[in-house]
């Protein structure tokens, strides 16, 4: 009786009050102790207010409805159908709406409807595998910083490969304390790649020296992170760049000039096929036929050749030993001589190796600038700097 006065009246009061009557009975279908024929009455006047015009009707169903089980069904998975401001709160909440059907509203829903299925509590290893691979870059932001979403490794790749070039995302991604280093090392490259587009959009650079820039810039920060990465991860870190196609012989003898020697075997190692064990003997055996025979079944280029060559020579006369900064930065007098070697070899064009090393040794001698300076200051911070400027005054 009470459901057929409220139809009767619902089909003249205007839309606020229209939503302030279907709170009420919705709240009564929850908490009222109706009768079965009531019930039934007021489930089939709620399927019918899923077709009214006014949001706000079918919003006031959804607020009700969102964290009830007791919900009739039809109603939430219409409501969770709509448009997204009304079906957010039943996305984000209901308990009725099941791993499957989240799944599938992943697919066609909206952004925002999207997120909101990202943020729900206790969020699957599924769902959370398809709003990676399907998702927009708002419901993999949500998805991220859910707190209670079971993410696996390769859902979290996914993401930086559709959207590490986005700042928003890769800030929530590197702070993840169980990141695999290869991840960091796309984040990475993502980042170099969105930095060379930058750069040459602004015309700042031509396209080519940009991407050259980037590159190196990328090779450089890549050791850095191999020096920090645990031993038994360095293995997938170079799978990672090798599946990328980052394991260039340029990486690899910078590598070896850094003094990351695990790097450089496990580097050849990948593109050999050969054993792990079997490459440290050729590498550090004194015999250098091994280390040639190595060299070209990992397909590396020969004009790279006397380069690598004597980088090992030169490793094994102990020049690594003494210098500073690990394995993370090129090593000044390791480079110059294999620079002065290469130099001297006869019978092959070694233009762009020979401008290759001579980069890199800029680059190193500007390292050990920075690091001497910084020493400098860190050691003595009683330096006048008045009595400075004065003394540079009367010299010139």
């Amino acid at each position: 009786m009470i459901v057929r006065q409220f139809l009767q009246w619902i089909r003249h009061a205007p839309p606020g009050e229209r939503a302030e009557a279907t709170s009420a009975l919705a709240r009564a279908y929850l908490y009222s102790d109706l009768s079965p024929d009531d019930i039934a009455a007021a489930e089939g006047a709620m399927i019918m207010l899923l077709d009214d015009p006014s949001p706000l009707v079918r919003r006031a169903l959804a607020d009700v409805f969102a964290t009830s089980q007791k919900a009739p069904p039809v109603v939430v998975h219409a409501l969770a159908n709509d448009q997204p401001e009304i079906a957010m709160a039943m996305l984000a909440l209901s308990p009725l709406l099941q791993e499957a059907d989240l799944i599938d509203l992943v697919a066609t829903a909206q952004p925002a409807a999207q997120a909101a299925i990202a943020s729900r509590a206790m969020l699957p290893r599924s769902l959370a595998a398809a709003i990676a691979e399907v998702g927009s870059a708002q419901a993999c932001l949500a998805l991220l910083e859910n707190s209670d979403a079971d993410i696996a490794s390769f859902s979290i790749d996914r993401v930086v490969e559709r959207f590490g070039h986005l700042a928003a995302i890769r800030e929530p991604v590197l702070a993840r304390a169980d990141l695999p280093m290869a991840t960091r090392q796309a984040l990475l490259s993502k980042l170099s790649q969105t930095l060379a587009g930058f750069v040459a959009g602004r015309q700042w650079l031509g396209p080519e020296h940009a991407e050259d820039a980037a590159r190196e810039a990328c090779e450089k920060a890549t050791v850095a992170l191999a020096a920090d990465t645990p031993y038994e991860e360095v293995s997938h870190l170079v799978q990672h760049l090798r599946q990328s196609g980052q394991l260039t012989a340029g990486m690899i003898l910078r590598a070896l000039l850094s003094g990351n020697v695990v790097l450089f075997e496990e580097a050849l190692a990948e593109l050999s096929g050969v054993p792990i064990d079997r490459v440290t003997s050729y590498i550090h055996d004194r015999n250098i036929s091994g280390l040639s025979a190595l060299y070209r079944k990992a397909g590396l280029p020969d004009t790279a050749y006397p380069a690598f060559r004597a980088a090992i020579a030169v490793m094994r006369e102990g020049a690594l030993v003494g210098e500073r900064g690990g394995a993370a930065r090129l090593k000044r007098r390791m480079v110059e001589r294999v620079l002065s070697d290469c130099a001297a070899e006869r019978g092959r064009d070694l233009t762009s190796l020979l401008a290759l090393l001579r980069r890199f040794v800029v680059e190193a001698a500007r390292e050990e600038a920075r690091m001497f300076c910084d020493d400098l200051v860190a050691n003595d911070h009683s330096i006048d700097a008045g009595r400075l400027i004065d003394d540079a005054r009367l010299v010139a």
